[in-house]
């Protein structure tokens, strides 16, 4: 074996541009947060084929001194960091110095900048790991540029390893794309190949900022997100979520940021995935952009050389936070008279088409209507509701009947399958048995949160052997464990026994659940993998309960059922993640017959 040497720095400056720079996309991630940590207001990223040929990105920040300028292309240079404390509480989006050292080795790099606004400037230029910095008097406004050319021309192995133009290109437009959500008051010029593709001005009001979430996100986004404003225990989560029916199949519109910083990471995913659990069809993702500001030294940013990854100092405080807010949130997403798009100011509502003491066709074709249904029909109803239709929703059929609901009122019944409903935007169609099932799913949870866990003693208790660490685990969290139903001993170093599980859990699930409650506390600090079997359980139930298809429903039987779903949680998605509802706005319907053309 050969001996041990110090490696020379233009070698070690190659090394760690295999940790930096992984393709042009990992360029312009670098040079546009060192842009964004100077103070630019506004960026021009010039990109041809795809970044290989070319990256040119010019700010209006502060600039570098001619002092400076060599001093920046040196690895572990930085104006971000002077002492050890400063790492504890990070602040900015570069700090490690090795950005621009990493690039300088693998490209022909020039950068120009200049502090004032006199015009005059200086560029400092360097060509991959074997030529020193070329400092030359230039002609620059205020800000920087800098150009990285033929990346990867004196590594021929990492440049063999580069997609076609296209398929670069499109991971460095999604790394603007990240960069843009972040910094909504700075405006983005992005042109490849000579032309402009984005052109993103800056967002200084809430409307603004709409806007250019559909620029990046796309309208249909807009049209389908809820904001959100959380601040709790020193935490403030903020953003949008998607609607539960604007799914995707692909994770590929899901944007969280911590302290302004694009991250993935796994206590947030998991708290994003549990909140949409129960509204959410299978192999579905949900879609949301999300802001999380923190305390700068409750979180590590410098645990990934990419900065992608974070480590929160208390993270089940971050997780039940993300996971409860975000819970609330789409729990609260129910029939609302709102505008068809986020876009458009919201409007008066219009007068009622048909208020409730109008008379309205039945499916026979004769008139039957009245503010509340009769006594027969509430009892005929409440056979089909489990458990009965409440008091408080007869009531507000009558008390409300001045404002018009955001559902409307029932027309007649499709095929024995659908309600037709007239509001005050149009037409409004229900799968009766998707939102029926809802209803009863919503209302079983309640009634079983209601008593909380009920815990059942085994007669012969279970054990189980686990490694020394789960068992610990389990000894030490004894007490939790009995809030979730589970009544755990540790009776050896490797050996747990079970004598107790929630009463509505099987007992052959009793040694899984328990391995997945343990791994859940040991990610996260905690878990609700009891309370979503016991859901699952509730919602093959409520499936077996709603009333099914083929059933015909009086016209009152279906504006009660359409009351209900204007109070009830989730009411939007049946307990299997479809739709139970929809809407054609008369706009829609006169486009669709070709009206007005």
């Amino acid at each position: 074996m050969a001996r041990i040497q110090l490696l020379d720095a233009q070698l070690s400056n190659q090394i760690a541009a295999g940790e930096v720079v992984e393709r042009p996309a990992s360029v312009v991630k670098e040079l546009v947060e060192n842009s964004l940590d100077a103070g630019a207001r506004s960026l021009d990223i010039q990109i041809e084929q795809g970044g290989i040929a070319l990256i040119r990105i010019r700010d209006d920040g502060e600039g570098v001194t001619k002092d400076d300028l060599a001093l920046a292309l040196a690895r572990h240079a930085t104006s971000k960091i002077h002492h050890a404390d400063d790492l504890e509480a990070v602040a900015t989006l570069g700090f490690r110095g090795e950005a621009l050292a990493s690039i300088a080795s693998v490209s022909r790099l020039t950068m120009t900048s200049s502090t004032d606004d006199s015009g005059l400037a200086w560029s400092v230029r360097s060509e991959g790991r074997d030529m020193s910095p070329v400092l030359a008097p230039a002609r620059h406004p205020r800000g920087t540029t800098l150009e990285v050319r033929d990346l990867f021309f004196n590594t021929p192995a990492r440049r063999k390893f580069l997609r076609t133009e296209k398929t670069e290109f499109a991971h460095l437009e999604e790394v603007v794309r990240r960069l843009a959500l972040t910094v909504p008051h700075v405006a983005f010029t992005l042109s490849h190949n000579g032309r402009v593709l984005w052109q993103l001005k800056p967002a200084r009001d809430e409307q603004e900022m709409l806007r250019r979430l559909s620029q990046v996100c796309g309208p249909a986004f807009v049209d389908a997100a809820q904001p959100l404003s959380v601040q709790v225990a020193g935490v403030e989560l903020q953003g949008w979520l998607g609607l539960p029916t604007f799914s995707r199949s692909q994770a590929d519109l899901q944007y969280f940021f911590v302290n302004g910083r694009m991250v993935k990471d796994k206590v947030v995913s998991h708290a994003v995935r549990q909140a949409y659990a129960d509204v959410l069809y299978h192999g579905r993702h949900p879609a949301y952009v999300l802001f999380l500001s923190v305390d700068p030294a409750s979180v590590d940013v410098n645990v990934h050389p990419t900065k992608h990854e974070v480590r929160f100092r208390d993270q089940r405080l971050v997780h039940d936070v993300i996971f409860r807010s975000l819970h609330r949130a789409l729990a609260d997403m129910r029939p609302q008279p709102a505008p068809t798009s986020l876009t458009e100011p919201l409007q008066e509502s219009a007068p009622s088409m048909l208020p409730p003491t109008s008379p309205m066709p039945t499916q026979q074709g004769g008139l039957q209507w009245a503010a509340t249904p009769p006594a027969q029909t509430q009892e005929q109803w409440a056979a089909y509701i489990t458990p009965p239709m409440s008091e408080p929703i007869q009531a507000q059929v009558a008390e409300n009947a001045s404002a018009p609901p955001p559902l409307g009122y029932a027309l007649a019944q499709l095929h024995g399958v659908y309600i037709l409903a007239q509001n005050t935007e149009g037409l409004v169609l229900v799968d009766m048995h998707a939102a029926h099932e809802r209803i009863v799913y919503e209302r079983l949870k309640q009634a079983h949160e209601g008593q909380g866990i009920v815990r059942q003693p085994l007669l012969v208790p279970i054990s189980m052997a686990v490694s020394e660490r789960e068992a610990a685990l389990a000894e030490s969290s004894r007490d939790m464990l009995m809030e979730l139903g589970l009544e755990v001993d540790r009776v050896g170093p490797e050996t747990l026994l079970i004598r107790g599980l929630p009463s509505l859990l099987p007992q052959r699930q009793a040694e899984g659940l328990l391995r997945d409650v343990l791994a859940d506390v040991l990610a996260q600090g905690s878990t609700r993998r009891i309370q979503e079997l016991a859901n699952t359980l509730l919602a093959t139930m409520a499936c077996h309960g709603a009333v099914r298809a083929n059933r015909q429903l009086s016209i009152a039987e279906m504006n009660a059922l359409l009351r209900d779903m204007e109070v009830t949680e989730r009411s939007g998605q049946c307990n299997h993640g479809r739709p139970t509802w929809t809407r054609l706005t008369m706009a829609d319907l006169d486009r669709l017959f070709l009206r007005g053309r």
